[in-house]
């Protein structure tokens, strides 16, 4: 007969993965990638977005672009200014646009949020060519593990609806289907759907059916 799990034993591991987490981001320093200049960033964020100007998403983005760049600018007494400007516009986006993205996640190249409205992306990181819909939510799973949020990998397609919830870790080159809630990891390369969301099918980062 199988045992009956013991939920103390199981709360106090549960307690210890969630000490052994890393803090978060600070948002003491710019946390754009490398190897580009913001200038550049800006522009190939624009043609990611078709070079519409008007896409609610590439505000976000580029939004979230300026608040890291402003990072760089010291003392902190002459970055007052555009930090002021920093919180207005993202006041202006999160009531216009829809679209909440702290500028203490770390975002990747050529991410892309399709539509917008009711998206909430607090994760530790999201990779690059990552493409992402209406209604998403990265976040916490429990209001006392404030530092237990997603990884999102190079190139995942996340469909409307889905919740990313808790320390997990959606690996590259995968699918998260329309309103899927993702409470575990998911490996690379694969698609999941449903509530919880399971992974129905494995693939090569090529395409190849596994």
């Amino acid at each position: 007969m199988a045992q009956a799990s013991d939920p103390i034993a199981s709360s106090s591991t549960d307690s210890s993965a969630y000490e052994d987490l890393p803090p978060l981001n600070r948002g003491d320093r710019n946390l754009n990638p490398p190897g580009i200049s913001f200038v550049a960033l800006l522009h190939e964020d624009l043609q990611t977005f078709d070079g519409n100007l008007f896409e609610p998403g590439f505000w976000a983005i580029a939004l979230h672009r300026f608040g890291n760049w402003r990072m760089d600018i010291r003392p902190k007494l002459l970055r007052a200014p555009f930090s002021l400007l920093h919180k207005m516009l993202t006041w202006w986006v999160v009531l216009v646009g829809g679209v909440h993205l702290p500028y203490i996640v770390r975002v990747g190249r050529r991410v892309r949020i399709w539509h917008h409205g009711g998206i909430v992306l607090h994760a530790r990181s999201i990779g690059d060519d990552v493409h992402i819909r209406h209604c998403t939510t990265f976040g916490i799973a429990s209001r006392d593990q404030l530092r237990a949020i997603p990884t999102i990998e190079d190139r995942v397609d996340i469909g409307c609806g889905v919740c990313v919830l808790g320390n997990v870790t959606i690996g590259h080159d995968s699918f998260i289907g329309a309103n899927a809630v993702v409470v575990s990891d998911i490996p690379p390369c694969s698609t999941a759907v449903g509530v919880p969301a399971r992974v129905i099918k494995h693939s090569t980062a090529s395409g190849q059916q596994q």
